[in-house]
């Protein structure tokens, strides 16, 4: 985990001095501490996937692109039992696994998210991103928008991001679910 922390950190470093901002200009466009923001590039924070959304949305790059290593260009295989739990921890109330390797620029982010059942009420979050999720296993309640929605293994849901949302589980166990983070253009 502690690699995959400082591949991390060392592309929010890149992309910050690509975009020539400090720490402290980057810190403040994300409502985060400077100190935050040197943690993550240091490989000593493992970073919220909303928090990294909001670092990947100031720095004009796909959030996946923070997440993924040895990209391949054309043809992208992920075997499972090589797959890597990238960011989450109980704290935050999940794990989240990317499924692809893909090219900075993609278009779309496909993840797994598991919903832990220790996951504490935490504050909804929002990204730039466009966002289907597909429940594989388990049950997880949906709050979106202020509202709760209850989804159980085979539902699906698609729903603008910019919108504060967040999975909640349900039961004792964990659920797992396929998200897909869609860039879509604004007009």
């Amino acid at each position: 985990m502690i690699i995959y922390l400082q591949e991390i950190g060392k592309k929010v470093k890149e992309a910050r001095l690509n975009k020539a901002l400090t720490q402290q200009e980057l810190a403040d466009k994300c409502q985060l501490t400077k100190s935050h923001i040197s943690k993550i590039e240091n490989g000593q924070a493992a970073p919220a996937v909303a928090t990294l959304s909001k670092i990947a949305q100031e720095l004009g790059a796909p959030l996946s692109w923070f997440l993924e290593t040895n990209i391949q260009n054309k043809l992208s295989i992920v075997k499972g039992i090589e797959r890597k739990v990238k960011v989450g921890s109980s704290e935050i109330g999940y794990t989240y696994e990317t499924l692809a390797k893909r090219a900075q620029f993609s278009k779309v982010e496909p993840v797994i998210i598991t919903v832990l059942p220790e996951a504490e009420l935490v504050e909804p979050f929002t990204h730039s991103e466009d966002e289907f999720i597909y429940v594989l296993s388990g049950s997880i309640n949906l709050f979106y928008d202020g509202e709760l929605h209850y989804l159980k293994q085979g539902d699906s849901a698609y729903f603008e991001g910019d919108v504060p949302h967040i999975f909640l589980p349900t039961e004792s166990k964990e659920a797992k679910v396929l998200a897909m983070f869609i860039q879509v253009n604004s007009l």
